[in-house]
């Protein structure tokens, strides 16, 4: 495991830094994939949770001298890494009015890395309340996102976890989809995608590549696409009703008959829901 380790550029730096830090181990492969395009450029890049400082040595080292890295925690104590060059901010993630002080001064930003205090309110607010202000083709990383699913401390699974949170901003990307007729939020008009990585959740905001869609066809005549999606269905009723009725015997016709029939049908609905419960059953043992 080592070995895969060390050929990750940000794992080097972590073991070789000057103060203590605590990652897992999957990360690393994480951040390479989703920091490296940063690297060398004038960005300002934010971790909340600062701790021992460990982890700033790594941002500042990897992204460059260009960028500027800022740290926020709880404890008091972590303004003694600014004798090193990092800005340091002292204050409760949670908390709306932090935010509202804290981008007064330092306005928007590229990317911000939570790995705070982890707790619900914690990771919602840091997403909630830095969505305005981060650049487009910039990021918001939340680190251990497990929480949301640990009972002790974290109070979870809950109605309320972060990951809950974020099926929530999943329907609101969809909601830029033509076929709803639905007002778009902020998280419709800035978050253009998730990626969800093994205790991490990466959102990439670009205000520009969100727009509500809509459909597009092209010059060319539709020669033989028909609609196939129920045709299990229709397989097993065609031979039924068509040997008694000859003029079923059009399969196309056929086809168009028993798409209106399936098409909306709750009875179908209700036996297909079945063998997807079987896979949901699986997947939650």
């Amino acid at each position: 495991m080592s070995k895969k380790l060390n050929k990750h550029l940000t794992y080097k730096l972590f073991s070789n830094s000057k103060k203590f830090s605590l990652k897992w181990s999957s990360y690393f492969q994480v951040y390479e994939n989703i920091f490296s395009e940063y690297r060398n450029k004038k960005i300002t890049f934010v971790e909340i949770g600062v701790a021992n400082g460990g982890s700033l040595f790594i941002w500042k080292k990897f992204f460059g001298k260009k960028a500027r890295i800022i740290g926020i925690d709880a404890n008091p104590n972590a303004k003694q890494m600014e004798k090193y060059g990092f800005k340091i901010y002292i204050g409760n993630q949670g908390d709306s009015k932090f935010w509202e002080n804290f981008f007064k001064r330092e306005g928007k930003i590229d990317v911000v890395l939570d790995d705070g205090g982890h707790k619900n309110l914690h990771q919602i607010s840091t997403v909630h309340y830095c969505l305005p202000y981060i650049k487009d083709g910039g990021k918001i990383v939340v680190e251990d996102t497990i929480t949301s699913y640990l009972k002790k401390e974290f109070y979870n699974p809950s109605k309320y976890s972060f990951i809950n949170f974020c099926n929530l901003i999943i329907e609101n990307i969809h909601k830029r989809s033509g076929l709803l007729k639905k007002k778009l939020n902020i998280y419709a008009k800035k978050v253009y995608s998730i990626n969800f990585y093994e205790s991490i959740v990466v959102f990439s905001i670009n205000s520009q590549k969100c727009f509500k869609s809509f459909e597009v066809y092209n010059k060319a005549k539709n020669e033989w696409a028909i609609d196939y999606r129920h045709d299990d269905h229709f397989k097993k009723t065609k031979d039924l009703i068509a040997s008694r009725f000859s003029f079923l015997n059009n399969i196309n016709f056929f086809r168009k008959i028993s798409r209106k029939l399936f098409y909306r049908s709750s009875l179908i609905n209700f036996y297909e829901n079945q063998k997807i419960k079987k896979i949901f059953k699986y997947i939650k043992n």
